[in-house]
């Protein structure tokens, strides 16, 4: 499908715009668009506005130096690979930098992180914690790590809709109370029936809610459980252990809603995946400097 840049650029253009060119800057977003201009990287002007513009404009392709025939195979890469796929495999594959392939694989993530979705429920919640075993760690940095249980790692929380098996996460500073009811009310109808583990912070959650005590060996009663967003959870530590090996906080926001967006598209035909990924882009922007900055746990992903 891709020999080339100039096929991959021509399916990146029906992908984009299957009903022709429509300019990225007009807030309408007009369809008068002269097809064809004689311009090195912008092929496309607007007769309304009259400014030009590519497939790439106003995305998280713009102002990229790598090549479509890259970004296509790249997307392929990260759709078929359901532990991901680490910086250095795709500085190997494609033959290109590794901070190219690095800034690269982030702005896919940006491109799949698709918001969230509005869950009728029944609802599974769950939180799960990341980063290196205290036992791994050094000396200075184990005696700063007071406390049990997860201290020194990072929070991601996370819900699954039973009826469609669509997956939501995030990475949070967090697991109080506070934070999760704002994560489900970002995520879930004010009718969902919400299920959970007896962790406290679920407790007077403003859904009807029931939860089963992991405690005491109590792991399914009736329709209580939360099994399914526990198995999108292994899928996220395998591709964790077995193809990043670390995952800095600063980050991880990204890494959760890649893998959620991967689970949520991953009945889609394999030629159609990519196609998902394309249509993430607008309106995506993620420059190597966003990346590089002292952000926290900010998705990176901007307007």
């Amino acid at each position: 499908m891709f020999p080339d840049d100039a096929a991959a650029e021509q399916w990146f253009i029906r992908v984009r715009w299957p009903q022709g060119p429509q300019c990225p800057h007009c807030g309408a977003g007009s369809r008068r668009v002269q097809s064809g201009a004689k311009h090195k990287t912008m092929p496309f002007r607007c007769r309304a506005c009259r400014k030009r513009f590519s497939v790439r404009s106003g995305t998280v392709m713009q102002h990229s130096n790598l090549g479509c025939q890259v970004w296509a195979m790249a997307i392929y890469l990260f759709m078929t690979s359901l532990k991901s796929v680490s910086s250095m495999k795709l500085h190997r594959d494609p033959n290109i930098a590794q901070n190219s392939a690095w800034h690269l694989s982030h702005r896919i993530r940006a491109a799949l992180c698709q918001g969230g979705p509005g869950f009728a429920g029944p609802l599974e919640v769950d939180e799960t914690y990341l980063g290196g075993k205290r036992r791994n760690k050094p000396n200075a940095v184990r005696k700063q790590l007071t406390g049990r249980g997860p201290v020194g790692k990072t929070a991601v929380v996370g819900a699954q809709d039973r009826a469609t098996k669509q997956v939501a996460a995030k990475a949070v500073p967090a697991t109080d109370k506070q934070t999760l009811q704002g994560f489900l009310k970002d995520h879930a109808d004010r009718q969902a029936r919400v299920y959970t583990d007896a962790a406290s912070a679920s407790e007077t959650l403003p859904f009807e809610h029931e939860s089963v005590k992991h405690s005491v060996s109590e792991y399914v009663r009736g329709q209580a459980h939360t099994n399914g967003v526990e198995s999108f959870w292994s899928m996220l530590k395998r591709g964790y252990y077995g193809t990043f090996h670390k995952l800095s906080p600063k980050h991880l926001d990204r890494y959760a809603q890649e893998f959620a967006g991967r689970h949520n598209l991953r009945d889609q035909d394999i030629i159609d995946m990519p196609g998902a990924v394309v249509l993430g882009r607008d309106g995506k922007r993620l420059e190597y400097e966003d990346l590089t900055g002292d952000n926290g746990l900010d998705s990176g992903a901007r307007g």
